[in-house]
């Protein structure tokens, strides 16, 4: 085991790093591995073109061929406002950096917007696979409101030379059906064209936060979103780490099962990723985690951490933008490097 990871966990490293899951054991996953095209998509109803995208994720950078993935989402100029976004590193206002940052990082891939990909893809198309972010949730109206539109089409995608598109679905929301729909549509269209797909698979309603605990990170919601995502073909799911449980009992609503609390998850949140995880074809489609937002000093030991949860629930990865971008460049390299380690690390194996 690396010293420099069991540092970076503090005292949570023995709890994190020898965890094992038992409500939903190793053995009921499909775990990552270097041939997961061959294993799980090429019996898929993917065409020829879409694998070939798909391994062109999974076979870059360093991480190619392990099957996980580190990708560098840089989307938050119109979810968070570009001043918000890039204030504190004005570099990244330009498109070419972010793609500098995830080549120099040695990224699987790098996901942005139509704009920031279309005004580089000449430069950078044949060196990483791009990922556009078709719909975003513009903030510029007011009073604000969580919605994703769509701003650009899946043959502009295609046409820059992007490997793959991601859309985000605020699973949850009063808009949730039409964003389903037209997700849906763009998925479908983007594997005709031989586009691999990634879905944002995020929880939004006033309802999911009580005065007391915020459920939309409970793991029950979040694991049906999952599931909700995998069912409309994405290739990848992209959700946020779990922090509790219960959303469902609490607020009141919906459907569960007691076996899901009692007997197939616990408080540790490699168990909450865990179901997660199950949540996506049990492991069939990858699941990686967000990074979250930075918070400076901490960021480091934060993306570690989230990286060993994910890793050793079954995960497929971490996605991780603003602790990277909202540095200088070096530090943000280091940062990827030192989750990316994670993956590399045989001693840390699934739980």
């Amino acid at each position: 085991m690396s010293a420099d990871i069991e540092a970076l966990l503090g005292a949570e490293a023995d709890s994190l790093l020898n965890h094992k899951c038992v409500g939903v054991p190793k053995k009921s996953l499909h775990v990552p591995g270097p041939h997961v095209v061959d294993d799980i998509f090429a019996y898929s109803d993917r065409n020829p073109q879409v694998l070939r995208s798909l391994q062109s994720l999974y076979g870059h950078g360093r991480l190619k061929n392990t099957g996980y993935l580190s990708i560098l989402p840089v989307d938050q100029g119109i979810e968070h406002s570009a001043a918000a976004s890039f204030a504190k590193a004005p570099e990244y206002f330009d498109p070419a950096a972010i793609c500098d940052l995830a080549l120099d990082a040695d990224c699987s891939g790098v996901a942005t917007t139509l704009g920031g990909l279309g005004i580089v893809s000449r430069k950078y198309a044949h060196r990483i696979p791009m990922i556009v972010k078709l719909n975003h949730n513009e903030l510029l109206s007011y009073p604000a409101r969580a919605d994703q539109v769509m701003f650009g089409q899946v043959q502009q995608a295609w046409d820059l030379g992007a490997a793959g598109i991601g859309a985000t679905i605020y699973f949850g929301s009063a808009e949730s059906t039409r964003q389903i729909r037209e997700v849906s549509a763009a998925f479908a269209e983007a594997h005709r064209l031989g586009m691999f797909t990634i879905l944002w698979c995020y929880l939004r309603n006033n309802a999911f936060k009580t005065p007391e605990v915020d459920y939309h990170v409970a793991a029950d919601l979040t694991g049906q979103a999952n599931h909700l995502g995998v069912t409309i073909e994405a290739d990848v799911i992209k959700q946020k780490l779990p922090e509790n449980n219960g959303g469902y009992v609490a607020i009141g609503f919906g459907r569960t099962d007691a076996l899901v609390y009692d007997k197939l998850t616990t408080d540790h949140p490699i168990d909450l990723t865990r179901w997660q995880v199950i949540n996506c074809y049990a492991g069939r489609i990858g699941l990686i985690n967000s990074g979250g937002e930075s918070k400076g000093a901490s960021d480091t030991a934060e993306a570690v951490r989230t990286a060993v949860i994910n890793k050793r629930a079954g995960g497929s990865g971490l996605i991780v933008g603003r602790k990277a971008f909202q540095r200088p460049r070096a530090e943000g390299v280091a940062l990827l490097s030192a989750l990316q380690d994670v993956y590399l690390n045989a001693a840390i194996d699934i739980a």
